[in-house]
């Protein structure tokens, strides 16, 4: 991944998650995100769900399919600095173990949120970056509105 890309999705604050069903009906949920080497963590955090971590329909979607994208965008009245990253893997919920901890350190390090929050219980999707797709402006030197 080229410097710039990685650095335009690192800096970003929120991401989009696009996941399938077995069927394939896609769902599309906003998230927060660490991107460390070829690797996303994505926690299921204590903010408020209608349901409990497991049946989150992304959660449901993995187990199903575990082909995923994530989107990282800029959006500009400018449109010369318009600007999006598109990561594409394979995902996997962890729970417990030494990865885990790791992601929730690093999540917990970008979102001081997630600090207050009791996440060792609850999973962290892992992410597997295999594809990267980029397009417009992903210099990330100036602030990144998404």
């Amino acid at each position: 991944m080229e410097r710039d890309v990685r650095r335009f999705v690192a800096g970003a604050r929120v991401a989009r998650l696009a996941t399938a069903s077995a069927d394939g009906a896609p769902h599309v949920v906003p998230v927060c995100f660490v991107l460390t080497g070829g690797l996303v963590y994505i926690a299921l955090d204590e903010k408020p769900k209608r349901v409990p971590p497991e049946r989150l329909r992304r959660v449901r979607n993995i187990a199903a399919n575990p082909r995923v994208q994530l989107l990282v965008d800029r959006y500009d009245e400018d449109w010369s600095r318009l600007g999006f990253v598109q990561l594409s893997g394979s995902a996997a919920l962890m729970e417990g173990g030494t990865e885990h901890s790791n992601a929730l350190a690093l999540l917990r390090a970008k979102y001081p949120q997630y600090r207050e929050m009791a996440l060792e219980s609850r999973p962290v999707i892992r992410v597997v970056v295999e594809g990267v797709v980029f397009w417009g402006e992903v210099d990330a030197s100036d602030e990144q509105s998404t």
